[in-house]
């Protein structure tokens, strides 16, 4: 029987996208204690724009939202072939694997730490750190709120991303793949992006609510950006995904999925 189930492709399948949207959704809230400058990254000064009456804007951003735009391209492949019910399963799975995977690092942070770890400056290879335990603390110890802000986010994008995938290809059929996909990302990403930092900041830090939402502004202009230039992989994907199942069993899975079954 469990070598029945791991032979078939689509079960096979399953497990893969899973996996790889369960690892970069993880990644994403792990890395996204990190604030970058998009602009230096790519080796130009930053931009210095005023939205909503708040100035020095420009792409500052989380490091997760490099991952982000990949795991709501991912939602839409696994919707495609697995329908409602797959990608809510794994949508619930994720969140649950996140929670618990932040309660075991906060039971690592309240861990004494060893007395000679704490004191090694170059232990990693870098400079100087006058205390691993505290760089640890700061790294890890994502605030509460912004835990909480991520997760509802993202279950409420996962919905919304599949509830619309699901109305447009009803209206376009097989048809316009990138409608679809890019439409139904562009649509969640925009709720995520305003979601998270309105929990985060605004009910958990008090920041003004016109401030928030110039941030989230920007923060969706680059996922707006991102979900566009990655509409080839959609594509791409499908393709790989064809080729691996075989014509007959992708049009019948898409089938399936469309009946949500």
């Amino acid at each position: 029987m469990i070598k029945d189930f791991y032979q078939n492709k689509i079960n096979r399948l399953y497990l893969f996208l899973g996996g790889f949207f369960i690892t970069n959704a993880l990644i994403a809230e792990f890395v996204g204690v990190k604030i970058f400058s998009l602009e230096k990254t790519l080796g130009f000064s930053p931009f210095n724009w005023e939205i909503f009456g708040v100035d020095g804007l420009g792409f500052n951003l989380t490091a997760g939202v490099v991952l982000w735009p990949v795991v709501f391209i991912m939602t839409d492949v696994i919707n495609e072939y697995y329908g409602e019910k797959g990608v809510k399963l794994l949508s619930y799975f994720t969140v649950g694997l996140i929670i618990y995977a932040f309660a075991m690092v906060y039971m690592a942070i309240y861990l004494a730490p060893n007395e000679w770890w704490t004191s090694q400056s170059g232990l990693l290879g870098g400079g100087d750190i006058e205390n691993m335990d505290l760089a640890f603390k700061k790294i890890f110890g994502q605030g509460l709120w912004i835990i909480v802000g991520s997760l509802v986010a993202f279950l409420i994008g996962q919905i919304v991303d599949v509830f619309t995938f699901h109305k447009i290809k009803q209206h376009t059929g097989e048809g316009r793949i990138w409608l679809r996909a890019t439409g139904s990302t562009l649509v969640s990403q925009f709720i995520d992006s305003f979601v998270v930092l309105i929990v985060a900041f605004y009910i958990g830090a008090d920041w003004e609510l016109v401030r928030v939402l110039a941030i989230g502004f920007v923060n969706y202009l680059y996922k707006f950006i991102i979900a566009v230039a990655l509409t080839p992989l959609i594509y791409l994907a499908h393709e790989i995904i064809d080729n691996y199942l075989g014509k007959e069993t992708a049009d019948r899975l898409k089938r399936l999925a469309m009946k949500n079954e």
